[in-house]
């Protein structure tokens, strides 16, 4: 088993193709599709990388992984999916409770389907997933959404937003459905109990103090020096450090967009009379908190800082 790893600089976001070089089967997990808000415009230029690299390795995908709906980028599953239409689109089973929370909020159409449909496949907690000659363990890992999972591969761990890199610490969880005490849960009772040598490759990198990009470390590494959660941690300590942090945060740079996008299985929404497709955007849902100044961003501590990211 091979991994390729691309990272999108404009949200931080790790796209990672799972595959074997003998078979050429292949699943790509969390694919970008670029979206510029002050234009509102959509490109494939982070997607593009990614189908470049498999058709260049002659590739097979069998599977688009989604870790979570995401709620700092708009997924490029759809561009996959379009060039690889019988590769299955699968999410945790989770979705359906982020589904049926958004589906009021963006007072989507009375046919939108809150049971996951849009998605080819769920996958449930514990399941062992067969696809070609490739092979993973679902991991349900609440928090930062409901929905959230990881996926197991042997040694090899993806972990979405549940784990970044020791120095940045876990994924924000002031979502709605959101939970740090479900996250706490999820960190030192699935994943830190994983075996030590088991590597965990994260969702982001936003490159902290202009580091390098780095984007797997060890279970025993996370365990030792992660920013927000330690083999020492308590659920308490946890749970206070996370709603202060988040506290302090402003809301995701393209929350609406993406997660009225991702909870549809990154479809664009369909277009009007005028054959022009329209994203809904929320007005004063969230409270003043959210709007820092730089002065405010800078006195926030080092521990906290990770909380300015998008996830």
């Amino acid at each position: 088993m091979q991994i390729e790893a691309f990272h999108d600089k404009s949200t931080g976001t790790l796209t990672y193709v799972v595959y074997d070089d003998v078979s050429k089967d292949a699943i790509v997990i969390d694919p970008v599709l670029d979206y510029e808000p002050q234009s509102s415009s959509t490109a494939t230029i982070s997607v593009d990388k990614v189908l470049a690299f498999l058709e260049g390795k002659k590739l097979d995908v069998r599977m688009i992984a989604e870790t979570h709906a995401h709620a700092d980028h708009l997924s490029g599953a759809q561009c996959v999916k379009e060039r690889y239409p019988k590769a299955q689109l699968s999410i945790g089973a989770g979705i359906v409770e982020s589904q049926q929370t958004f589906k009021d909020v963006f007072d989507l159409p009375e046919g939108f389907p809150t049971d996951g449909s849009q998605f080819d496949r769920l996958l449930q907690d514990g399941e062992q997933v067969q696809v070609g000659t490739l092979s993973f363990e679902v991991i349900a890992t609440p928090g930062h959404t409901p929905g959230c999972s990881s996926y197991r591969f042997g040694e090899h761990v993806f972990t979405g937003d549940a784990l970044f890199m020791p120095d940045y610490g876990t994924g924000r969880c002031d979502f709605p459905g959101g939970s740090a005490a479900e996250q706490f849960d999820s960190v030192t009772q699935r994943l830190y109990t994983l075996p030590d040598e088991t590597l965990t490759y994260v969702g982001h990198d936003y490159m902290p103090g202009g580091r390098e990009l780095k984007y797997y470390a060890s279970i025993a590494e996370q365990k030792k020096g992660n920013v927000h959660v330690r083999a020492t941690t308590t659920r308490d300590g946890f749970v206070s450090l996370k709603q202060a942090s988040d506290e302090k945060k402003a809301a995701p740079r393209l929350l609406f967009q993406s997660v009225q996008v991702n909870i549809d299985a990154g479809r664009l929404p369909d277009p009007e009379k005028n054959e022009i497709r329209y994203l809904k955007i929320p007005i004063n849902i969230f409270p003043p908190k959210h709007l820092l100044t730089e002065d405010d961003k800078e006195q926030i501590s080092a521990d906290e800082v990770t909380g300015l990211s998008d996830s």
